[in-house]
């Protein structure tokens, strides 16, 4: 496409008027194939977007999808399109899937995000999405830092000695969280400005199945992707303008004091353990008999009682049904069972819901789940053939790491030509809890499901660290065996170290490893993880139950 040019010279406030009435893209030198004498815009040196190197051409002057006043997609009936790729959603999934299209494949890829924020809404999200802003590592931070507390209170019984207590500072804390947030946001769009990807801070929404609208100005692309996550779910009850979610959590400007935190699945423990660990009194509000529904039951009930050894308090099959504030300010919690008083803050990690409000998704055919869900193909397709989504706004598998997968997937698919699929199978997952879980494959009930015949080794045993320090720490490890194939097909550990331990094993069990092969292993002395490579004997043998013979009748 060539350059607008002219044939004189342009007064600077005529190009201003222009640019604050169209949606302009101005190039830069290095995206222009013409000299600056000859390019209309590059010589006032305007705003520009980067674009992949295979793209080296100047932009009109007004995108392609203004060129169009009716409304209809001015690309589809030129062929021609303002990008290759625009992905709303600049979060693990959407950076992969735009960074590998742009960078490894040479597409011209634009992304758009909200601003920044700690706390995400319909108008602030930030660079880096929801596990870098505000879920995986801010809350690993912290637990990082409530951790300590267990560390003194470890290290006494090593001979360390301490004139008064330490003390938490939660400000300093959380100021020193915040810097690495805008560091890490800094980085994400960095990542995007190597790759050649162009930004645009504002919110998207698709109004065609080939054209996007951010902030009022129109774009076209030839594949548009979703990758815009999740938010935290809060229900609808009495007194819910009085609670907090995750995000607020995470960002809160002092110490809870006496915490309840509704919901039994990961967010739920890991926060627990947080507010556990720096000396807040919590409570946890579960529908259930039990927590973290969809782990192995062995590891649910240990994590439960580990947990509650170290302070936390867990209230089963109780659901809240109001909040109320009192004059002092504190907060009182109704369940079905009781009423409970005295809390200075009540979070709910009642789960998250995909975020797909107001992205005009229903408007365009793409369809989609009762919870708001992307219903997409194997390969990430929408039933919109243009549109894709990845990550946790497809509800399949809401793992950071998947997501990556998912992205990386996509963009070999379309960009690369490599119809891959994303391989959820032996996807290992972790719990920050405080101690963590780690876990990969299948859970004990999965397999018997699956195979019916299944060796189970466990081992429950004090670790060395706690032999010293005289706390009632305990380490839970356990191993399922398809007993025809002799194939290792889960293994699961609740303890210190757990997620880093079971990162290692994941590469075992996904390449199909059997027992043999994890009983001629050399463990590591002396570590807890060694136990992995010495449990000879199963716990339990379970085996499927054949059906009696038919009793025939003779006639």
């Amino acid at each position: 496409m060539a350059c607008s040019s002219v044939g004189g010279p342009i007064s600077s406030s005529l190009l201003h008027g222009l640019y604050n009435k169209l949606s302009v893209t101005f190039p830069s030198q290095a995206h222009c194939s013409r000299p600056f004498s000859g390019c209309f815009a590059t010589k006032l040196r305007f705003p520009c977007i980067s674009l992949p190197s295979y793209h080296h051409r100047c932009l009109p002057l007004v995108t392609r999808a203004e060129s169009s006043l009716n409304g209809s997609d001015p690309a589809a009936s030129s062929g021609e399109y303002d990008f290759d790729l625009f992905t709303i959603g600049a979060g693990s999934g959407g950076v992969r899937a735009s960074r590998f299209a742009a960078a490894n494949y040479g597409a011209s890829v634009a992304v758009c995000e909200l601003p920044f924020s700690t706390i995400s809404s319909e108008n602030e999200g930030g660079v880096g999405g929801t596990c870098v802003l505000r879920g995986c590592v801010p809350k690993k931070l912290l637990v990082y830092s409530s951790k300590y507390a267990h560390d003194f209170e470890e290290s006494r019984g090593y001979g360390w000695k301490y004139e008064s207590d330490p003390v938490h500072d939660w400000s300093t804390m959380i100021a020193n969280k915040n810097a690495e947030l805008q560091r890490l946001t800094g980085v994400y769009k960095n990542i995007l400005k190597n790759a050649g990807v162009a930004l645009f801070e504002g919110r998207g929404k698709v109004v065609g199945p080939h054209m996007v609208d951010v902030n009022g100005k129109l774009y076209t692309a030839k594949h548009i992707l979703i990758s815009v996550g999740g938010r935290p779910f809060m229900p609808d009850i009495p007194g819910i303008e009085h609670a907090i979610d995750s995000d607020a959590a995470l960002d809160l400007p002092s110490k809870p004091g006496k915490i309840a935190i509704v919901g039994g699945g990961y967010i739920a423990l890991e926060f627990a353990g947080i507010f556990n660990g720096l000396k807040s009194e919590v409570h946890v509000f579960i529908r259930q008999k039990k927590v973290l529904r969809g782990f192995d039951d062995e590891i649910r009930e240990f994590v439960a009682e580990q947990m509650s050894v170290r302070g936390i308090e867990f209230h089963a099959e109780e659901s809240p049904q109001a909040i109320t504030k009192l004059a002092d300010g504190s907060l009182t919690l109704k369940t079905n069972k009781h009423t409970y008083e005295g809390f200075s803050h009540i979070m709910f990690a009642t789960g998250r819901r995909p975020n797909t409000r107001n992205l005009g998704l229903e408007e365009v055919g793409v369809k989609m789940t009762s919870n708001g869900a992307i219903v997409v193909d194997q390969f990430s397709r929408t039933s919109v053939d243009s549109i894709w989504a990845v990550g946790d706004v497809t509800d399949r598998l809401n793992l950071t790491p998947v997501a990556l997968m998912e992205g990386s997937a996509f963009a070999k698919t379309i960009f690369g030509n490599k119809p891959t699929k994303p391989d959820y199978r032996a996807a290992p997952s972790a719990v920050f809890s405080q101690p963590p879980i780690g876990a990969v494959g299948l859970t004990e009930e999965q397999a018997i499901t699956e195979y019916g015949d299944v060796d189970v080794y466990t081992a429950n045993f004090k670790p060395l660290k706690a032999t010293l320090s005289g706390l009632p720490d305990r380490v839970l490890m356990k191993i399922l065996v398809d007993v025809k194939a002799n194939k290792v097909v889960g293994v699961h550990m609740c303890g210190e170290d757990s997620p880093e331990i079971l990162q290692g094993v994941a590469i075992a069990v996904k390449a199909g490893l059997t027992k043999a092969d994890f009983d001629a292993t050399v463990g590591i002395h002396p570590t807890a993880a060694e136990e992995l490579v010495t449990m000879r004997s199963p716990t339990r043998k379970i085996r499927r139950v054949a059906p009696p013979p038919e009793k025939r009748i003779r006639v």
